[in-house]
């Protein structure tokens, strides 16, 4: 998958995404995948699916989809900038999902164009969850989802071990090489390998199990990476019905992941 990931740097872009849509019906969640990525992000071990855990089911899917000939853009320097999942309700262990990606919504950005992949789990033809996650294709200067915001005072600190990203990597497929050799990472033009974007995300949702609702949506933006190893600070701060929370350096205080937690909105 990683070779045809590869070869699409021959690709020069283009005005439209594909309009297929992938599908896998009847899928079961095996027990033991389960357990290992609840313990790589930091969730107890129980029944229930963590809203995070299905975009590992669906990342084969939507690399399928983005490898797929009528693509137009190259997956090198696509940078993932941003992930909403909505939550209709908890989603058990022994359930049995049909599961759709698709690509939609190519529109202008001011460093380039961005679009959004989008996947949805359902059961019984009702749509029980989705995944939003949106692509920046840069095509100017200048870095993207970088950001800039106030230093929370944050209520834990979390020592990102190296090997972090082999091990995300292990439970989740996304085997990019950027997140498992340093020198690879330093080709893509980062100084060490970098944590995936979605172990920060579900590592901080993780951190706010006990106190998140049946039914939610979460949204977060993608700041500046997490080079590894490192020593991160996670703050959470209640608003009204949801949460807002972040994830920042703890040395420089640059920002790596800002996001919110509120009521399920679905996605139309």
């Amino acid at each position: 998958m990683y070779l045809r990931a590869a070869l699409t740097s021959f690709r020069r872009g283009g005005s439209c995404l594909p309009s297929d849509v992938l599908s896998v019906s009847d899928m079961a969640v095996s027990l033991e995948h389960l357990s290992a990525y609840n313990r790589v992000c930091g969730f107890g071990l129980r029944s229930q699916l963590p809203a995070t855990y299905p975009h590992v089911l669906a990342f084969p899917l939507q690399m399928r989809l983005m490898t797929s000939r009528g693509f137009p853009f190259p997956l090198p320097g696509l940078v993932h900038v941003g992930n909403r999942i909505s939550l209709a309700r908890p989603l058990s262990l022994d359930e049995r999902f049909d599961l759709h990606v698709r690509a939609v919504d190519l529109r202008p950005h001011e460093r380039g164009q961005q679009f959004d992949i989008v996947s949805e789990l359902s059961v019984d033809s009702a749509v029980v969850w989705t995944d939003v996650s949106t692509y920046l294709r840069r095509s100017g200067s200048g870095s993207a989802g970088s950001g800039s915001s106030a230093v929370p005072e944050p209520s834990a600190v979390w020592s990102v071990p190296s090997s972090v990203g082999r091990q995300y990597a292990s439970v989740s497929g996304d085997r990019n090489p950027i997140h498992l050799n340093p020198l690879a990472a330093r080709l893509f033009g980062f100084r060490r390998a970098i944590a995936h974007g979605m172990w920060t995300k579900a590592r901080s949702l993780a951190a706010l199990e006990e106190r998140l609702p049946s039914a939610y949506t979460v949204d977060v933006r993608f700041k500046l990476p997490v080079l590894l190893p490192a020593k991160v600070g996670f703050s959470a701060t209640s608003v009204g019905d949801g949460w807002e929370f972040a994830v920042h350096d703890t040395r420089t205080g640059r920002p790596h992941l800002s996001g919110t937690v509120g009521a399920f909105v679905p996605t139309s």
